[in-house]
């Protein structure tokens, strides 16, 4: 485990690893690189990490059908054709500052995947660093990975978080940019074709952007130190369940990851429903 990243001081620092430390493994059979893309023809297909096998967020992360995840049995067989077993450490990355690659990440861990972790920086740390590139798609011989039941304490559904609107001891963190969160705009530039009928934000929540967790130059996250006063400055404090959302549900598994991991918050749940579904709900409260 790299040096670089565990000098931050971060709860659980081995839930993340370095660019070079990655690199150092590109061929080692019990790794298992995953490029996470929304857009793999502007990310992967153009050049990939060797040896990295791709999950696209539209197609292999979500059941379109139901509107939902992926299930625990889509999961496991999306693991093992990729020679993923419970035994391989999965190392996940991706596009726009490891949004995507977040989403992953929260997902494996609600069906229970322990061996799994984020490279800091992700894709554009990567590029920046001129890391080697193949356009190579590698194939691995079939595994078998059992996946667990999911883990409820780490997401919650719209009218669990209706309920916890305004209770003392909750908190709610809407993670999208200041300009989503006042209902000037609908959606972010890059997605403007996913959006909700009404602009705003879930009344009583607290606007804490994504971006403000990561270093601009590179996309790593930021210090510890720097990650607590960030969000304890707003209210959002280890004593208080906190609930994260944004628009899909993948910048608010960013900032789960950020809390739950880098700073050790014991109770931190993705509402990943999010936007799109709570600004489009008829008889469900918004504020602007």
């Amino acid at each position: 485990m790299s040096s670089q990243v565990q000098s931050k001081g971060y709860a659980v620092p081995e839930v993340l690893v370095s660019t070079e430390w990655v690199h150092d493994h590109i061929n080692d059979p019990n790794v298992r690189i995953v490029e996470v893309d929304y857009d793999p023809s502007s990310n992967y297909f153009q050049g990939h990490i060797p040896n990295a096998v791709l999950f696209d967020w539209r197609k292999d992360m979500n059941d379109p059908v139901t509107r939902d995840i992926l299930s625990k049995e889509q999961l496991e067989e999306l693991l093992s054709k990729n020679g993923i077993s419970n035994e391989t450490d999965i190392v996940l990355y991706g596009d726009f500052n490891n949004w995507f690659a977040a989403y992953a990440f929260w997902t494996l861990k609600y069906y229970g995947v322990e061996k799994v972790r984020l490279m800091d920086g992700g894709r554009k740390k990567w590029l920046l660093e001129d890391r080697p590139l193949t356009k190579d798609i590698p194939t691995f011989p079939r595994a078998v990975f059992r996946a667990k039941d999911p883990d409820s304490t780490i997401r919650v559904f719209k009218e669990y978080v209706r309920e916890s609107l305004r209770m003392r001891d909750k908190v709610l963190v809407d993670v999208r940019s200041s300009k989503e969160y006042t209902g000037e705009i609908l959606a972010p530039p890059e997605y403007p074709n996913e959006h909700a009928q009404r602009g705003g934000h879930i009344p009583g929540a607290i606007n804490i952007p994504w971006a403000l967790a990561v270093n601009d130059a590179d996309g790593t996250f930021k210090p510890r130190d720097e990650l607590e006063k960030l969000y304890k400055e707003r209210g959002v404090t280890p004593d208080k369940e906190v609930i994260t959302y944004c628009r899909i549900g993948e910048r608010s598994s960013h900032t789960w990851f950020v809390l739950k991991y880098l700073l050790g918050y014991p109770n931190v749940k993705n509402y990943d429903g999010s936007w799109t579904e709570w600004g489009n709900s008829v008889r469900y409260p918004i504020e602007k």
